[in-house]
């Protein structure tokens, strides 16, 4: 039996890399054939068919930001390898569609051939198009209601005028993968103040520049964090106990040797607690706050999904700003207590 292999989002501005593998067996499956050469009634259709009567069929996404890390060629055999584990079903050979043979280095890497065309000659590897293609686009579909006003179902991130103009008046959200060129030169539409034209040796005092001052409610001295004490009548808020803890936060960053550039940096779509400066270091630092240790360390609060935004802050940051061979460190802070105190700090290293 054979395993197709077919891939879909190589070329998007925005949006994940999707990799479909399917074992047909046995199924007979009618007007299988390159997913861009169907309607989309067509494929949703037979993306159904597909799941009823495949032997076996597996998906592999690879996120905006795991491209920007990793690179698009060493996307695409992650995207591969993920959608192969996926599938539940025995199988003698592997075709994928293209020249490329991204399961070199692999178990599987023998059992592998590559085919121009295959989405159109080899029913196996069509099927894997078409439930690549309809997967990802629902998905994008549906980024449409997480981020309104891109357009995200027609276009579903790829490079048209209406994509263009969207970032031109919105910016630019966590789909976008940053280390791609065309998206470079959108880097500039976030309200994060002046861009600088390259890292200067002493962007200490220039970031400082650049950042401009950090807004009034982020640097504002509360009682507690000046004395350790409040009124017992005063009320605590919400917002209060953030500053209080981002206030701690910093204190501990300066007593380690750091040099706050700035507190709260926001867009539209991410912000970083605190920014500070060592050496020759950047470092991006993550505050959380727990009523009592009781409840459990803050830096639980770290998922893997936060995590992410974390790394997508700080990119989108370096490319604001245009900065250059600098250190990037990414740093976690915990608190606890109706009146915040140090709890952990640590280091986040991949």
């Amino acid at each position: 039996m054979i395993l197709g292999i077919d891939e879909v989002g190589r070329g998007p501005w925005a949006g994940p890399l999707v990799v479909g593998a399917v074992v047909l067996g046995g199924a007979k499956i009618d007007g299988l054939t390159d997913s861009k050469k169907l309607t989309k009634k067509r494929r949703e259709q037979l993306y159904d068919e597909i799941y009823d009567k495949a032997a076996g069929v597996g998906i592999g996404w690879v996120e905006a930001t795991e491209i920007d890390e990793i690179g698009l060629s060493e996307a695409l055999k992650l995207a591969t390898k993920r959608a192969v584990k996926a599938v539940n079903a025995s199988f003698h050979e592997v075709i994928i569609d293209g020249t490329v043979n991204f399961l070199t280095g692999t178990p599987l890497e023998k059992y592998v051939s590559t085919m121009k065309k295959a989405d159109l000659l080899v029913p196996s590897v069509s099927a894997a198009s078409i439930v690549a293609k309809v997967a990802r686009d629902r998905f994008m579909a549906e980024q449409d209601t997480v981020y309104p006003g891109y357009g995200f179902r027609s276009h579903v991130g790829y490079g048209t005028a209406a994509h263009a103009a969207a970032i031109q008046k919105l910016g630019l959200t966590p789909l976008h993968r940053l280390s791609f060129a065309p998206m470079q030169k959108y880097s500039d539409t976030f309200n994060a103040g002046p861009v600088a034209s390259s890292a200067p040796k002493n962007f200490s005092s220039s970031l400082k520049k650049f950042l401009g001052a950090a807004p009034r409610s982020a640097t504002r001295k509360l009682s507690s964090e000046v004395s350790g004490s409040r009124h017992p009548d005063e009320h605590i808020t919400t917002r209060e106990i953030g500053n209080t803890s981002e206030g701690v936060a910093a204190q501990e960053l300066k007593r380690r040797g750091h040099t706050i550039l700035a507190r709260n940096w926001k867009t539209k779509y991410c912000e970083i607690d605190i920014i500070s400066q060592q050496g020759g270091a950047l470092y991006f630092t993550e505050v959380k706050h727990r009523k009592n240790a009781k409840a459990g360390d803050g830096i639980e609060a770290i998922t893997a999904k936060k995590l992410r935004q974390m790394k997508f802050a700080t990119k989108l940051f370096v490319a604001n700003n245009k900065l250059e061979n600098v250190d990037l460190m990414l740093v976690a802070i915990s608190t606890s207590g109706d009146e915040p105190q140090m709890q952990s700090y640590i280091e986040i290293r991949d």
